[in-house]
């Protein structure tokens, strides 16, 4: 079901780890952010656009929950950043790349249920693109280097929404990208929060999680990342025994990086 949050902006959330898939309307059609997860789902998120058409796609990073698409929803050119769209490029060259995909997901029950036949078909935009090229309100492309490559957050500006990718959770800590050889991750992090924090965002959709306020969001991110580099822990509602209810495991995802960090 499509949830208004702002103007011309709707919602789909998954049941997946409450992925959240962003339709912004426009005169001629729609924009679609991370469509996800499950095959119905899609077909829902399909059926709930109304008739209207999907005009362009983005993908706000290269991670298999963030490039998933369904041919209910057409076939728009589907943007991301240009390393976003290398990135993916890249892993499917390996011919095994949705083979993993779908032995990873074996645990969570849904890994028939995950379509992958359109996966990561990523256009990449020019590396200096500030703008999603489409006939709806201005979206302006924010690119950082935290929590994956290629990275971004998209700002709708006539609405105030920020569209955060994998940042500004109010249920997941943040993923530092502690795997792609960044040089500095805590440091690429508070760079990308200080790149969030000047477009003047009222609403905030993360990647995964509810809708919130910008700033309270921020800082609360800003805290947990700093706790990372002064070695403490962080006095934050995601982790320890205030995590809410079903989401213990993110204590482990915090007690992994924290761990990695230590170990330089």
């Amino acid at each position: 079901m499509l949830t208004q949050v702002a103007g011309d902006v709707l919602v789909h959330q998954s049941e997946f780890i409450q992925s959240n898939a962003v339709v912004v309307r426009g005169r001629a059609g729609v924009l679609l952010v991370d469509p996800g997860v499950q095959d119905h789902e899609l077909a829902c998120l399909a059926n709930d656009l109304d008739g209207r058409t999907v005009v362009a796609g983005f993908s706000t990073h290269p991670h298999w929950d963030h490039v998933l698409w369904h041919a209910a929803l057409g076939a728009p050119p589907r943007y991301g950043t240009a390393r976003c769209a290398a990135t993916v490029r890249e892993e499917l060259e390996d011919p095994e790349a949705k083979a993993r995909i779908t032995e990873h997901l074996e645990p969570t029950g849904i890994a028939e249920r995950v379509p992958l036949d359109l996966y990561g078909l990523v256009t990449p935009l020019p590396a200096d693109a500030d703008r999603i090229p489409w006939d709806g309100p201005r979206v302006r492309i924010l690119e950082h280097r935290a929590h994956a490559p290629g990275h971004a957050a998209l700002f709708v500006e006539e609405h105030g929404v920020l569209v955060a990718g994998d940042m500004l959770s109010d249920v997941l800590v943040p993923m530092l990208d502690l795997h792609s050889g960044a040089a500095d991750p805590i440091e690429d992090y508070l760079t990308a929060l200080r790149l969030l924090e000047s477009v003047p965002a009222t609403v905030v959709v993360p990647g995964h999680g509810s809708v919130g306020g910008a700033g309270e969001r921020i800082e609360r991110d800003r805290a947990y990342v700093i706790a990372l580099r002064e070695g403490r822990t962080p006095d934050d509602p995601r982790i320890g025994p205030a995590a809410k209810p079903g989401w213990e495991w993110v204590n482990d995802v915090h007690d992994g990086q924290a761990k990695r960090l230590a170990q330089g």
